[in-house]
């Protein structure tokens, strides 16, 4: 089978186009996912970086989703055209790593004479993005879910806020749903295997998979369909049976289901604020993720994205690639970062930066994700996800869990035959990718 990105011919080629780096800025191409608002801070911070030195222009250009910059970037790779950087997100790790097609940025940027000290990173990050103590990506737009809910209707059904532990939870969604307070209290993100289930098992401590979660080796086996996590699909369809939760259908983004008031809560990305604060007209607040009674909760894991630099490039390009990075990673962008897309802050600089300068004293609900990401030391179960052929087992959970939602097979069933499926999944790329990491 041909490999995923194609051979590399050429790869220390000096592409120079004829312009001497004395005569003109080095420019450079970073391809995004960013649309809307989101892309709008993209191309502002990109700005602040061209307008704060004269040597190296970064050029950002949106592509699309993530899966459509990934496999823009696969064909312009293989046409020897790709650009320097590529945003990918945290599913595509695996791929990025075993393409061959990448320079880990670690060594990229001990090269360049900036080197980067990973124990400055928060550990949710370091574990997902780092091999053997080396960052492959540069950590860019992390992200973790949390719960928004409606203050309004949560005091109409004679609650104060959300319980802490789903045991408390979910008799506070059923009582909504029959008080009629609101159409349905809790909408279903189109994302819930992340959040429902990834980061039910990382909060809650329960293995997801073999190998830490896949962490150590491509080796690894599924065993979602054990325990709490059958549980906790359990809760989910009791809650779609009863009306409490609502699954958005067709075309209808699930957060615009919590902004216009139609549902009472959401599990959504912390970078859903944005929506949130600007079409919201009630009263809302944020908490954390729910968690099983009597547990001691860890922390959840990452979503997101990262930067990859990719191979193919003179060596000026790769100087003006490690100056972009060592901006980012400055206290001072990432504290505008956060606060301007409120993704989280992924050093623990930055975060201790904004708190210093009050800004969760006026901006509570976003402190709420950086606490649960730093909660504790994490676990073998909370590490993060390390899985081959991402996005192809996703969609073969989603499909599962959803014939058990729609009442077409039992819950352990469907978990049965999405972790058979997965492992099916699994077992190609093990083969595919035989002797990586």
């Amino acid at each position: 089978m041909r490999p995923f990105f194609g051979a590399l011919a050429g790869a220390g080629a000096l592409l120079l186009a004829g312009v001497s780096a004395v005569q003109a800025a080095t420019e450079i191409e970073f391809w995004h996912a960013m649309s809307g608002a989101l892309g709008e801070r993209v191309d502002e911070l990109v700005k602040k970086f061209n307008d704060s030195q004269k040597d190296y222009v970064v050029k950002a250009i949106g592509k699309g989703t993530y899966d459509e910059v990934l496999n823009g970037t696969i064909a312009a790779y293989r046409a020897k055209r790709q650009p320097e950087i590529v945003q990918s997100n945290e599913r595509s790790f695996l791929t990025m790593v075993n393409s061959g097609a990448i320079i880990s940025t670690s060594d990229l940027m001990a090269q360049q004479g900036r080197p980067i000290d990973v124990a400055k990173y928060i550990a949710p990050v370091v574990s997902y993005y780092a091999i053997d103590g080396k960052l492959q990506a540069m950590p860019f737009n992390s992200s973790t879910p949390i719960l928004f809910y409606n203050r309004d209707h949560f005091k109409a059904a004679g609650f104060d806020k959300p319980g802490a532990t789903w045991q408390e939870l979910e008799p506070q969604l059923e009582a909504i749903k029959a008080k009629g307070v609101s159409k349905c209290a809790m909408v279903l993100p189109g994302d819930y295997e992340w959040s429902f289930l990834e980061n039910y098992s990382a909060v809650n401590d329960i293995p997801y998979a073999t190998k830490r979660n896949g962490m150590d080796g491509l080796d690894t086996n599924f065993v979602f369909n054990k325990g709490k996590l059958v549980g906790q699909v359990e809760r989910m369809k009791r809650l779609i049976t009863s009306g409490a939760m609502q699954i958005a259908g067709q075309g209808v983004i699930p957060i615009q289901l919590f902004t216009s008031g139609e549902c009472s809560t959401i599990i959504a990305s912390t970078a859903s604020h944005a929506a949130v604060v600007a079409a919201a007209k009630f009263d809302w607040n944020a908490t954390g993720l729910p968690y099983e009674q009597g547990v001691t909760p860890k922390n959840s894991v990452i979503g997101g994205a990262a930067l990859w630099t990719l191979k193919g490039h003179s060596p000026e390009k790769y100087k003006a690639i490690a100056a972009f990075y060592d901006f980012l990673a400055r206290t001072d962008t990432q504290v505008w970062w956060h606060q301007a897309t409120g993704y989280v802050p992924v050093t623990t600089a930055a975060y201790e930066a904004a708190k210093a300068q009050g800004y969760y004293d006026k901006n509570p609900t976003r402190e709420i994700a950086v606490v649960q990401l730093m909660r504790g030391t994490p676990s073998d179960n909370s590490l993060g996800f390390r899985i081959g052929n991402s996005n192809q087992i996703n969609v073969a959970i989603m499909e599962e869990v959803s014939a058990a939602f729609l009442g077409r097979k039992p819950v352990q069933q469907a978990l049965d035959d999405a972790v058979s499926r997965g492992n099916e999944a699994l077992r190609r790329y093990e083969q595919l990718n035989a002797g990586k990491k």
